[in-house]
């Protein structure tokens, strides 16, 4: 597994080894031991999957009083995946990074608690595995819309508006965020919170 980090404290890419022949390949997704060796220490609770089709936006989403590190990988298809610092007074904070994910290329992202997290599928359709170091809490729930023009992420939508759930379309800006519905960042944590 090789890691590659980003230039978001914590955010980093994993390419796993794979290993192929005529009949197909092999690759190991999730070693506890192998992702303590990179720095990646947390206990995984529960696995999701989504299938989506072009054009859908999922995000930007965390959960605040149960906050999650996600793992996350696609099994069809690409998306354009992206984690946003939503940890107030980190140096980071409102900064964001973007990673191209797909079958092919068989890259996953880590994204720590402190981040809010979305993607945009770019292939007819997508197959979106993750799993969470905290259950799914609806009450905990939080995001932000997924056009903040003071985040102004690029999405890859060809110009069309992108397909998001009624609940994705109501998120306001990061700017608009209430203080008490974000993290505060602690730089005495290695993790930031």
């Amino acid at each position: 597994m090789r890691r590659t980090d980003t230039d978001l404290p914590g955010v980093c890419i994993l390419e796993p080894k794979v290993f192929g022949d005529e009949r197909g390949w092999f690759l190991e997704s999730y070693h506890l031991n192998v992702f303590a060796d990179l720095g990646i220490v947390c206990a995984f609770v529960q696995d999701n999957a989504s299938r989506s089709q072009r054009g859908v936006l999922r995000g930007l989403h965390y959960q605040l009083g149960r906050p999650q590190d996600k793992l996350v990988r696609v099994t069809q298809g690409e998306v354009y995946d992206v984690a946003v610092d939503v940890r107030v007074g980190s140096p980071t904070f409102g900064k964001w990074v973007g990673v191209t994910l797909s079958a092919e290329n068989k890259r996953m992202l880590f994204v720590p608690k402190g981040y809010a997290h979305g993607f945009s599928v770019v292939s007819e359709v997508a197959e979106f595995i993750y799993k969470c170091s905290d259950f799914y809490a609806p009450a905990e729930e939080r995001g932000v819309i997924w056009n903040d023009p003071g985040l102004a992420i690029p999405w890859p939508l060809a110009g069309a508006e992108p397909n998001l759930s009624a609940k994705d379309r109501l998120y306001g800006t990061l700017a608009s965020r209430p203080a008490g519905d974000l993290f505060r960042w602690n730089p005495a944590n290695p993790r930031g919170l």
